[in-house]
């Protein structure tokens, strides 16, 4: 019936719902990034977790660092139904992002380093005897990306990285039989379907850095697709026929999409610097949830319809060093839509307002905070349940976001 490949499903409804970045993407990488709505990540390398989005730029450390963040994502996503006059609120709970990064020079020409971030990953609750429970639920997801880097100065002006992603990824998905309780028997909150599952994959980044001079570069970096084969997922059928037995092996393979950025940053004054960027991602690729098994009707457990394209991120912010001891940073950026809003994924365009502080404690010891709020664009949707009913919905959401990173140079 209705959902199975909860990895799958939960990609993307996961992310979505926390209004992290356009589609299923999650941005929190770090603090300081934070703090500045990630505007120009690729260049300004203040500390070591720029591996995230530009590892060319380790050729600027002189000596190894160490970062270490804790992002910390509240949303408040409501969504009404229409018909129904249901409301079903604060369906994204919140969620704790961790993230660690190394950077060493090994000489005036190399450097390496290695990042441990979030790619994707959050978690959606939907009560559970909702009248469109065939369509929404309970979906969970936990993706780490183990990212190691190597970087080569090939003169003054241009550095040039290169790396591997190791991304492991498991979810679980639940759904409920909610209208159709009344053809299938029990109550709407009785379980439908669901699918759990786990996968390791590979994908590939490179970077390059352009430094005019010491005061102004201009970064650009990509990041491969990565295919994520869910082949050994367990989906449970339940009551609702879609499978030969309650508990069966399902497959569900998706493609995260491939992603570039471009940054930029100048030291206009001693004080002031600007920073900006932009990074677009290929969400074209993505066109389908899909679950298969031999056990399911005619060897299909699940299957959705994507309308997904390629969209952009705009980021804006500036940095003022108000002594040696404190930093003041502030961004503001602009996620635009990536897919059209479903239940599962309920995407819209995103505004970011953010804030952040640097204090160094020592010279080997600094600490970072950030904050953003982020709006999401209020909409109206529709979804097809399996009743063949057309679902009107009414979504809306808001995000505050808040980190804390620490960051730690080895003299």
């Amino acid at each position: 019936m209705i959902i199975k490949p909860r990895t799958l499903l939960a990609l993307s409804i996961l992310t979505a719902f926390h209004v992290h970045s356009a589609g299923f993407q999650v941005a929190e990488h770090s603090a300081s990034g934070l703090g500045r709505a990630f505007s120009g990540e690729g260049a300004v390398a203040d500390n070591a977790s720029v591996i995230a989005h530009n590892p060319a730029a380790m050729t600027r450390f002189d000596t190894t660092q160490f970062s270490g963040a804790l992002s910390i994502v509240d949303p408040e996503v409501d969504v009404y139904d229409v018909k129904n006059q249901q409301k079903m609120n604060d369906v994204a709970p919140l969620q704790v992002v961790p993230a660690a990064y190394y950077v060493s020079p090994i000489n005036e020409k190399w450097a390496w380093g290695m990042g441990i971030f979030t790619t994707y990953g959050v978690a959606t609750d939907y009560p559970n005897d909702i009248y469109a429970g065939d369509l929404a639920g309970d979906t969970s997801l936990l993706s780490v990306n183990l990212n190691p880097n190597i970087a080569y100065r090939v003169n003054e002006q241009l550095s040039l990285a290169a790396g591997v992603n190791l991304v492991y990824a498991e979810a679980e998905l639940t759904r409920h039989k909610g209208a159709l309780a009344v053809f299938t028997g029990g109550s709407a909150s009785d379980n439908l379907v669901g699918m759990t599952g786990e996968t390791v994959a590979w994908g590939w980044n490179i970077g390059s850095l352009y430094e005019f001079n010491q005061n102004h570069r201009v970064g650009f970096a990509y990041r491969s697709a990565v295919d994520l084969d869910f082949d050994d997922g367990e989906f449970s059928s339940y009551s609702s026929g879609v499978a030969t037995n309650a508990v069966v092996e399902g497959r569900l393979k998706i493609t995260l999409p491939a992603m570039w950025e471009v940054s930029a940053f100048h030291q206009l004054t001693d004080s002031v610097a600007l920073h900006y960027g932009y990074q677009r991602t290929g969400w074209s690729s993505f066109k389908e949830l899909k679950a298969t098994s031999s056990q399911c009707t005619n060897g299909e457990c699940f299957y959705k319809s994507e309308k997904y394209e390629d969209s952009g991120r705009w980021s804006l912010g500036s940095t003022y060093q108000l002594n040696s001891t404190w930093t003041l940073r502030a961004g503001f950026a602009f996620d635009e839509q990536a897919g059209e809003a479903t239940l599962s994924i309920p995407d819209s365009d995103r505004y970011w307002y953010s804030a952040g502080v640097s204090y160094v404690i020592s010279d080997s010891l600094s600490i970072d905070a950030g904050f953003a709020l982020v709006k999401s664009k209020s909409g109206t949707f529709t979804e097809t349940n399996k009743l063949n009913e057309t679902l009107t919905f009414e979504s809306q959401g808001t995000a505050y976001l808040s980190a804390i990173q620490l960051n730690y140079t080895f003299n």
